[in-house]
């Protein structure tokens, strides 16, 4: 092997370990923002949610509440299904109903509120 073909081979190499090192800083980068969006308070995110997805509970599992978004998931799922059968045109309504209001309830309570209400005091439900 030649003296050049080494010395590519090292830039070559010195290149990829620049490159997976940029990765990660922009990877620990991009997790910052994201705990930076969600934080410890995640009214915003949560109240948006629950206006646009509220049906399905996604709101409820960034707050962690899981048996509740599974309530809010699976009436939803169910009520869909019955659509066939006309009754789950009554019911199908129901959870993005508690979606919004949940969200308006989210987003109107000042940060500290929301947060002591929902994150501290962990209360799952209006």
């Amino acid at each position: 092997m030649s003296e050049e073909e080494k010395d590519l081979g090292d830039k070559a190499k010195e290149a990829a370990g620049d490159f997976a090192d940029e990765a990660k800083k922009t990877a620990n980068e991009f997790a910052e923002g994201i705990k930076d969006a969600g934080g410890d308070n995640k009214k915003i995110l949560a109240g948006i949610l629950a206006i646009l997805l509220g049906s399905f509970g996604v709101h409820k599992f960034i707050l962690g509440y899981n048996k509740e978004g599974f309530i809010l998931l699976g009436f939803s799922i169910i009520a869909y299904i019955l659509v066939c059968f006309v009754i789950g045109a009554f019911l199908a309504w129901i959870p993005g109903i508690i979606g919004l209001i949940e969200g308006i309830i989210y987003l109107t309570k000042s940060d500290e509120e929301f947060y002591n209400t929902y994150q501290v005091g962990k209360k799952p439900w209006f």
